[in-house]
This record gives C-alpha cells, structure tokens and sequence, in this order.
C-alpha cells in the first residue's frame, strides 16, 4: 500500500458505501491531547448546513484515536483549473459562477453562518461535466454567529476584509467583501490589492485602495465594476450584503458581457497564481488489506462494516478531485 500523502494531523481518503456503491471524500483527523476546538466548530457548521453549492457533511464517526468526517464528494476540480482549460471565457461565466457563490453564502448567513475564508482555493466544480455547479469547501475558520458581531482576525490574505484588518469588531459583511475581491479576480486575472510586504499590502486593502487598471479593464462592463464598488466598500455598513448583491443587474444576467476575454485572463492568471500540480495516483486497496492494515490505525468498526476504503488522495489538507 503506498501512502500518497499526508498532514500533520489529517488524512484524505475516497471511501465507498457497500450498500450502494456510492463515493465519498473521508478526512482522518488525528486526536490531539487537547481538545480540538476548531474542528469541534467545523462539525458544528457542517451538520447544520444543507444547500446545492455547499460541500455538506455526510457522516461522522469517531474511534480512540480518530475523527472521521465522510463529506460529499466534489469530483471537477479547483475555479481556475476550469477557466484556463476553456478556451472560452467571458463575463457571463464569471457572473454565473458568483451568482451561485451568493446563493451558497446568502443561505449561509441566513442561518447565521460566516465562512470567513472564501477564494478560488474554495471554490470547486461538483463534477467534471461542463455545466457543472459551483461548490463552496473548507469550513475550517467558519463561524456561527452568537449576537452577529466577531472579533478573531482570521481569514487569507488578500482576501480579507479591511475591518479585519484593523482589528474591529465584523459581522458576515466580510464575506461579501471576499466575494468582491474573487469576482475582481475573475474579471482580469489579477489581485485588487498586491505589495511586496503584508504590511504594505494590509494597509492598500484597509484603504480599499484598488484600481481598475488599462488595458485590463478596457473590455469590461461598467455594470461590473459597479458590482465590484458594492461589494468592496470599506464601510461594511455600506457594502451590499449577499440579497443586494443577488439583485445586481450584472448577477441576473442583463448586463454581463459575452465578449471573450479568456486569452487575458487565462494569461494573468498563470502569471499570479502559478502553483505546483499535484500528482494524484490511485492506490486500490483489497478488503483484506484494509482489514489488516487499517484496524491497527484507528479506523472504527462501523466504519469499516460500512465503507470500503477504495482509494485514497491528499492536498492542502483537503482534497475533493477524483482522477
């Protein structure tokens, strides 16, 4: 059995239900000596949440040793790994991407859930078929509002809000801002805000000091940059929440633009977000290995009673693409 990868605490494995045959995504996460109260919230959020753009919590069983959350299975790859294999893009599938990112998040907040962490990294297509929809995943630094109003400063840089930043109180405003700083990117293929050193660029977004730079710009809608404005004011008071945001011509479908704009985007993008590609190999694995080999690692009898681990995968400490 080879061990493809893994965290410090956490494992990423493709399980399969005996009953029905059915897959699903299974993170292993090593008991700590105390308690775990980040994942205890991710739990928390996870069993609440239920909606189409959402990656939901399937199951969750524990052993001595382990947590494992069987989550749903998000089979098309990561927002970007889908624009740059088009060929074609325009600002009609950028709109429709974050028409369905507001949708997830307005049902979110709603039920008084903040992701506190959204960008493309989290952003994941259901499956590798063409009109596949829009997922949002990681629900790590999400959090369950108490009186509407938090004060942990979390979240990735360059995408995180300017009242965070600054240390203020926030509300679920910040997610909206997030969805603002991800359409800028979609639009052009580059960060609204990027400096050398964090300092500097904390201080650019805290002054929500953005431009919509030539030529980049030239070819995009006005209405766009209008929805960008809504969403990326500094006052959260005054920025759109995901209601407003849903109602904005460009989000509807009147105004986005089906000009092609894939050869500049596709360009910038490469240019800003180079990464490294992850090898992922299968490695099947028999009924009797698993039972030799797995018990003796933590897994729970119910578990292995009911699922059939098939093979297994890891990155970034979550990992939802199927070769």
């Amino acid at each position: 059995m080879e061990v493809l990868g893994s965290g410090a605490f956490s494992e990423v494995f493709t399980v399969k239900e005996r009953k029905t045959g059915k897959l699903f995504a299974m993170k292993c996460v090593k008991k700590k000596n105390k308690r775990d109260v980040n994942l205890e919230n991710e739990i928390a959020v996870l069993r609440k949440i239920q909606h189409d753009n959402v990656v939901c919590l399937e199951d969750f069983y524990e052993s001595r040793t382990h947590y494992y959350l069987l989550m749903q299975l998000v089979s098309g790859g990561e927002l970007f790994d889908r624009i740059l294999d088009r060929g074609m893009y325009s600002e009609a599938d950028a709109s429709l991407v974050i028409r369905q990112v507001l949708e997830a998040v307005s049902y979110l907040h709603k039920n008084g859930i903040v992701h506190r962490d959204l960008k493309p990294e989290n952003l994941l297509y259901y499956s590798p078929d063409e009109n596949a929809k829009i997922m949002i995943s990681d629900f790590g630094l999400s959090k369950m509002e108490d009186n509407g109003i938090m004060s942990t400063a979390c979240g990735t840089p360059g995408y995180v809000a300017p009242e965070v930043l600054a240390q203020k109180p926030y509300s679920k405003a910040v997610d909206c801002w997030s969805i603002g700083v991800i359409t800028y990117i979609l639009l052009c293929g580059y960060p609204p805000f990027y400096e050398e050193t964090e300092t500097r660029l904390f201080s650019k977004i805290m002054k929500a000091q953005y431009e919509f730079d030539s030529p980049f710009w030239d070819d995009i809608s006005e209405s766009a940059k209008d929805f960008i404005r809504n969403m990326m004011q500094k006052n959260p008071k005054m920025r759109y929440d995901t209601e407003q945001a849903l109602r904005h011509p460009w989000i509807i479908g009147k105004t986005a633009r089906s000009q092609d704009i894939y050869y500049s985007v596709s360009e910038q993008i490469q240019k800003n977000f180079a990464k490294s590609k992850w090898k992922v190999r299968s490695c099947f694995i028999t009924l009797c290995i698993l039972g030799l080999e797995f018990v003796s690692s933590g897994f729970s009898d119910n578990l292995l009673h009911d699922y059939t681990i098939h093979f297994f995968f890891f990155k970034d400490d979550w990992l939802f693409n199927l070769i």
